[in-house]
């Protein structure tokens, strides 16, 4: 029943034969409408199914202030099309689970500003051979598909929007082929956007899929993309999903915000990816799987990892081809895995990778021409028998190691330059081969050319300088050296700690003083300087730096300590240890016995809770007590203590306790020293030299171990000798609002500024609602909430044309962050 009328103006050949007629009922007008004939619907619900075969137009009133025309029945489907019409500004509503809401069958019509409001099998649903224009319409269909295209059919969709659907947003299958320009699509569950099956392709321009639950864009079964200058974010699935003989191209196109694989594709798919940015994704930016599987990224930007793996993961026998491309802030940049398995990287740039950036391993080849890798863990790690391929005319920048070749890989390095290694600039073990072409080792912290166990490693005209440790050491025979050369200064890039291990000089015999040249193979053998873990104690190494100016007094560091913000249960731990400490002290002065105190503490808690400023403190204490030399603080993490190869984890250990002697060692998130699925992680190795050295220099170095609590618990029964070295564990509880706005206040205090009592109270609030869960910054968010204040302030005081003092220094309750 309808509650408005449809006016039917009919066409004819000359303006005085045009009629007007009123109709009751949409299915009244249609039968009375020819071809050319305009259907004006007054505002109202029409609960009619209707079924358009001829070429009029249907359209809601010029002016909508009667409200929506609702098409809107109680089964089937709402609207049907089957003929070249033009329908603009109605609502449909469907009610049918079984049924689209709007059917477009075999005929071209145009769809106009529509609003599909529907809990339908589909909202729009276009089939058999249809070419709509749909422009400006908009889908809510929370039970079913958005849009629905298939069996040959095609169209453009023009500005339209998915608001929300059950399903796929759109769905393109058997055959399809439209064109999607400007289109946002979000609320979809399943995928953003599905195209399957063969001869299903999709054309999108400008498009936008995001708040997906499940995958931004899946393509399979023989269905191609095609898709430019699009955005897809905020999923909870993959962003971008190939498989089964897929084929898509990504120009233009920008994927972030990915809580697992930003691109994953499988099964004989293939990825064009050009000038596309792929960012802020949880697992891999780009995870390539299976023989015939392969990606070409052109110009392309993969960055901001914001979970633990590699940036772009290659197995199975898949292809990756990398050109001109940027790989940077991630935790590895290039794993290449399993026979079969290729990746090629022409010019392009691997850095700030915390791991390694690239790896290659089961049987996996890389070829990586002028490329660029610096800022990284390892360099370039060739791991196992069968792996290798060809680096050529490559830079490895500030790196730990450069290259390290293991177990049998034989990879093949020319005209490639490592320079300001941490450790050596190219490490070879473990039955490794490799063949050094024209390579260059400049800046090494350890030796240029590392290399132990035998292995058959050929270098041809190499050259080394300025490696602290020496140009070449070879453990035993296996290398073959042909002119190669190094100045064998062995002058320290930076101070080290701990003597060199096998040091050797050059003897005149093999040239000129400070170069070596050899023809044949060249054992060097390591000398018979003792390891740092072996020679006593001040036998070699350099005499610790002692502090400048003089100690302060105890009550002075104490008074700072109280003057910390909160923190009461903290500063009692502390004040109690100090007594004992202090009254052993007097005890042996008396004569009598002092009892035991280990210094050796465990801090637990939230991040921005201040363990590091109380450690700092602690160490400072000490001092003026004269327990420790120097006092000063060493602050270091997993990264500093974990080396990438065996016998480096050791090393570093050492360098980092020999630089805190006098002093505290402050190791952060120490639990990442004895991750739960540690496997064959040099972890252990550092927590073991820890153990060690803890009990061999006791009286010269206090170690704080801090983290989370339940993740130092584990830590703590990692090894049977670590709980017992810590003599008691200290809590940071999180700030409470109060002491959250104490802390704001002082840092205005600090930088001249006021707080209004409007301010002071909002803060209260604000920080009241923030939510107080891992991620949760403490004293961190106290400063960057007042951060935040000082621009907000900055940006409204700007506008005023002569402030004053006041208005330059108060802040008010609009100066917080937005989400205050």
């Amino acid at each position: 029943m309808a509650q408005g009328s449809v006016q039917v103006t009919h066409g004819g050949t000359s303006r005085w034969r045009r009629r007007t007629g009123e109709y009751a009922s949409l299915s009244a007008a249609l039968e009375a409408a020819g071809d050319g004939d305009v259907l004006t619907v007054a505002p109202g619900t029409y609960r009619e199914n209707l079924v358009i075969e001829r070429t009029v137009t249907l359209r809601g009133p010029e002016r909508s202030g009667g409200g929506p025309v609702r098409i809107a029945p109680a089964d089937g489907v709402a609207l049907t099309l089957r003929s070249a019409a033009l329908v603009q500004d109605l609502q449909v509503e469907g009610q049918d689970s079984a049924v689209p809401a709007v059917l477009v069958e075999d005929a071209a019509p145009e769809l106009a500003g529509l609003r599909v409001m529907t809990r339908s099998a589909a909202g729009i649903e276009v089939r058999g051979g249809a070419r709509p224009t749909v422009r400006r319409c908009t889908v809510d269909n929370p039970a079913g598909l958005g849009l629905s295209i298939m069996g040959g059919a095609s169209g453009s969709y023009e500005e339209c929007e998915v608001v929300a659907a059950g399903q796929s947003g759109v769905l393109v299958r058997d055959g399809a082929r439209p064109r999607l320009a400007h289109c946002r699509v979000h609320l979809a569950s399943g995928a953003g956007i599905t195209l399957q099956g063969e001869g299903s392709t999709l054309e999108a321009v400008g498009c936008e899929v995001y708040e997906i639950k499940g995958s931004g864009v899946r393509v399979a079964g023989r269905a191609s993309g095609h898709f430019t200058d699009c955005r897809v974010h905020r999923t909870s699935a993959d962003g971008v999903t190939l498989d089964t003989d897929a084929v898509v191209t990504l120009a233009d196109c920008d994927i972030h915000d990915i809580p697992e694989n930003a691109v994953d594709l499988r099964s004989r798919s293939v990825l064009t990816l050009t000038r596309s940015t792929v960012r802020r994704f949880g697992r891999n930016g780009l995870s390539v799987w299976d023989p015939g599987t392969r990606v070409d990224a052109n110009g392309c930007e993969i960055h901001e990892s914001t979970g633990d793996y590699p940036a772009v993961w290659v197995s199975d026998g898949a292809t990756a081809v990398l050109d001109t491309c940027r790989v940077h802030t991630v935790p590895d940049a290039l794993f290449v895995l399993d026979r079969g398995s290729r990746a090629d990287v022409l010019d392009s740039d691997l850095s700030q990778v915390r791991g390694t950036a690239v790896s290659v391993s089961d049987g996996a080849v890389v070829q990586l021409d002028d490329s660029r890798i610096s800022k990284a863990g390892t360099g370039a790690w060739f791991r196992d028998h069968g792996s290798g391929g060809v680096l050529s005319g490559c830079t490895v920048d500030e790196t730990a190691t450069g290259v390290i070749v293991t177990k049998g890989a034989d990879p093949t390095v020319e005209r490639c330059t490592v320079s300001g290694a941490a450790e050596a600039g190219f490490y070879v073990s473990a039955e490794g081969r490799g063949t050094f072409h024209n390579c260059r080792v400049t800046g090494s912290r350890g030796y240029g050319f590392h290399v132990i166990d035998g292995c058959r490693t050929t270098l041809r005209r190499c050259r080394t300088e300025r490696c602290a440790r020496g140009g070449y050491e070879f453990a035993e025979e296996g290398p073959t050296v042909e002119d190669c050369t190094s100045d064998e200064s062995a002058a320290p890039v930076a101070p080290l700690a701990a003597p060199a291990i096998g040091a050797a000089s050059p003897s005149p015999a093999e040239g000129t003083p400070g170069l070596l040249t050899a023809t044949a193979t060249v054992p060097r053998q390591r000398t018979a300087s003792p390891r740092p873990d072996t020679a006593a104690a001040g036998d070699q190494a350099p005499a610790a730096e002692e502090p400048e100016g003089e100690a302060r007094a105890p009550k002075e560091v104490l008074g700072e300590l109280d003057a910390l913000v909160g923190l009461e249960g903290v500063k009692r731990e502390v004040r109690a240890l100090t007594d004992m400490i202090e009254v052993g002290r007097r005890r042996q002065a008396a004569g009598l016995k002092a009892a035991s105190a280990r210094r050796h503490l465990v801090f637990t808690g939230s991040p921005g809770t201040g363990k590091t400023t109380v450690a700092r403190l602690y160490g400072e204490i000490l001092r003026s007590l004269g327990v420790l030399r120097r006092g000063h603080l060493r602050e270091v993490s997993r990264v500093d203590l974990v080396g990438e190869h065996i016998g480096s984890t050791a090393i570093r250990t050492q360098e980092a306790f020999e630089k805190a002697k006098g002093g505290v060692l402050f190791i952060d998130e120490a639990y990442a020293l004895a991750p739960q699925d540690a496997g064959r992680d040099f972890g252990r190795e550092a927590i073991d030299t820890l153990v060690k050295l803890m009990e061999d220099h006791r009286d010269d170095v206090v170690v704080i171990v801090a983290g989370y609590t339940a993740e130092m618990e584990h830590f703590l029964a990692s090894n049977p000798g670590v709980a017992s070295r810590f003599s008691r564990t200290i809590s940071f509880g999180d700030y409470t609002p109060e002491e959250l706005l104490l802390i704001v206040e002082q840092q205005a205090d600090e930088h001249e500024y006021d707080l209004s009592e409007g301010a002071r109270q909002s803060l209260l609030r604000y920080f009241a609602r923030l939510p107080k869960g891992p991620s949760f910054g403490n004293g961190r968010t106290a400063r960057q909430t007042f951060e935040a204040m000082v621009e907000r302030h900055a940006g409204r005081v700007a506008q005023l044309p002569d402030p004053t003092t006041e208005d330059l220094t108060l802040l008010y309750p609009e100066d917080l962050p937005r989400s205050a």
